[in-house]
């Protein structure tokens, strides 16, 4: 039964209890929860020709047999198989794939496949991420069904997401879902601009970074020339004009709609939050996913903190003072292990069949305590901090790392002699960008052909040839995403001289950062 005729035969409560009951499970109860279903993914997995591959001829019959011989793997394990799709190899049948980025040109998607389980699974998380975020408290939700989306189309998961949610309720989606995959960004944008105009609008889900571009743009689609404006839509605006104009302020979409929930998905949404909160008067709620992952854990009602679907996949926990290492047998403790203000990186099993096992997701979560009186819940609570250090992720868009860097200076020919990159964020607006520290060899300072605009112009080239996420970055959200710190000759060896340790290429600590920053003005 869907979700609309559920709405129709069940009661609110029930309906509640159904998708949202999760939050009151006792910490024993969840780990029952995801002690049997590992159990069922062990015989799956296990059985399957992948499984085997990595297994090496281990053969586990308990989680813990399974956590301690299986090692801690990363997409690298998977490629040969997921990328060609080899479906008879799997732990069970997929119904689709879904892709996303991995690294830059050389490697530049991920195929994750779906199984019917995972898929079940994904709508009943989806429709309590809808129902959390339309709620004003415990079980007190209301469900509307003009959605402006903002979300990418399949075969991202994000496009997943909207499919499955149309199927229960059959919203009104704003673009059309059917023209999402053949029109560009800008265009969707525009058409759903117009759309939310006419129609209001009772949610709005998307991408931290792509949801506050698409705020900064909405008020302005009723001024200027668009072709023929209905009159209920000129109507709306202009008592939208007049409250602004009372307030003595500009117009915001605040003024223009009133949301019954607002989704963010992706990283960086902490630094656009509050800037959208003044936008639109609600504050987003945030749900946490990943194309291997799936969809694992979400915010409630009060915005704060998030907690882990116990049905989706068996969690594990690398501490972070492992985080840098590549060794696959480091030590991982189970969510009920967790300690409050400890940082770590989120390791997953999925369920349901599905091809990844104590996989290293390359996200960073931090433990803020277990349960909170107004979530009705005893259960741990994090917050989502960013990706690991060896990945610079930007708004959500592009995911840089030493290797992609490497390759774009060796293709530029610029005279670099040493660089180290860090993700930073804007003094005024918070929101992130790519700064690197760039040692130029000793005949280009002799030259002095290379100055800052330059040399981003350069870089830049070679950024949108290897990764066409770094194009859009730019381009749709209007940003300059690099920025360029120029170093004196000499500053790195000085640095590894006086340390005796050689600073990491990507994301080196502040401490790092302003130890470069303080040798190179004494020399």
């Amino acid at each position: 039964m869907k979700l609309k005729e559920k709405l129709n035969r069940h009661s609110p409560n029930q309906i509640w209890d159904e998708y949202c009951g999760f939050l009151t499970l006792s910490l024993d109860q969840y780990l029952h929860i995801q002690n049997r279903l590992m159990q069922e993914q062990i015989q799956l997995w296990c059985a399957s020709a992948l499984g085997k591959r990595i297994l090496n001829g281990a053969q586990p019959k308990t989680v813990a047999e399974f956590r301690r011989v299986v090692p801690l793997t990363t997409y690298e394990d998977y490629a040969d198989i997921l990328l060609p799709r080899r479906s008879e190899l799997l732990p069970a049948p997929p119904v689709t794939w879904v892709e996303t980025t991995w690294e830059g040109g050389k490697r530049p998607i991920k195929a994750a496949p779906y199984t019917q389980g995972m898929i079940d699974t994904f709508r009943r998380n989806s429709i309590a991420v809808m129902l959390l975020a339309s709620a004003n408290g415990w079980g007190d939700f209301t469900i509307g069904d003009k959605v402006l989306s903002g979300l990418a189309p399949l075969p991202y998961l994000t496009g997943l997401m909207g499919l499955i949610l149309d199927q229960e309720f059959q919203f009104t989606s704003m673009p059309p879902r059917e023209t999402t995959t053949t029109m560009g960004f800008s265009e969707r944008s525009k058409l759903g601009f117009k759309m939310a105009l006419n129609k209001g609008i009772d949610y709005f889900f998307g991408m931290g970074s792509i949801s506050y571009f698409i705020s900064t743009q909405l008020t302005h689609i009723g001024g200027g020339s668009h072709g023929h404006i209905p009159l209920p839509t000129l109507l709306r605006y202009a008592r939208a004009q007049n409250r602004a104009r009372h307030e003595n302020r500009e117009l915001l979409p605040k003024d223009l709609f009133h949301l019954k929930g607002f989704v963010c998905a992706g990283t960086d949404n902490a630094r656009y939050k509050d800037d959208l909160e003044h936008l639109w008067g609600v504050r987003p709620m945030e749900l946490f996913a990943g194309t291997e992952a799936t969809l694992v854990g979400t915010e409630t009602w009060n915005r704060k903190d998030l907690y882990f679907f116990p049905d989706s996949c068996y969690y594990e926990f690398l501490p972070e003072e492992y985080i840098r290492s590549n060794d696959r047998h480091l030590p991982t403790i189970t969510i009920d292990q967790v300690e409050p203000g400890c940082q770590y990186e989120l390791v997953v099993t999925v369920f349901k069949g599905g091809a990844f096992a104590r996989y290293r997701t390359g996200d960073m979560y931090r433990c803020m305590g277990f349960g909170d009186k107004d979530d009705h819940s005893t259960l741990p609570r994090f917050r989502y901090t960013d990706r690991i250090p060896s990945v610079i992720d930007i708004a959500g868009f592009t995911r840089i790392t030493e290797n992609s860097i490497s390759e774009v200076i060796e293709l530029s020919h610029l005279p670099i002699a040493d660089w180290c990159a860090a993700k930073e964020f804007d003094s005024q607006t918070g929101h992130p960008y790519l700064r690197m520290y760039v040692e130029l060899s000793a005949s280009a300072l002799t030259t002095q052909a290379v100055n800052e605009e330059v040399l981003r112009k350069h870089l830049e080239i070679y950024f949108n040839y290897l990764d066409s996420d770094y194009d859009n970055l730019k381009k749709i959200l209007g940003m300059e995403p690099l920025q360029i710190t120029f170093l004196r000759s000499g500053t790195y060896a000085e640095y590894r001289r006086r340390f005796a340790n050689i600073p990491a290429r990507i994301n080196p600590s502040s401490e790092i950062r302003r130890a470069l920053l303080s040798i190179q003005e004494d020399l």
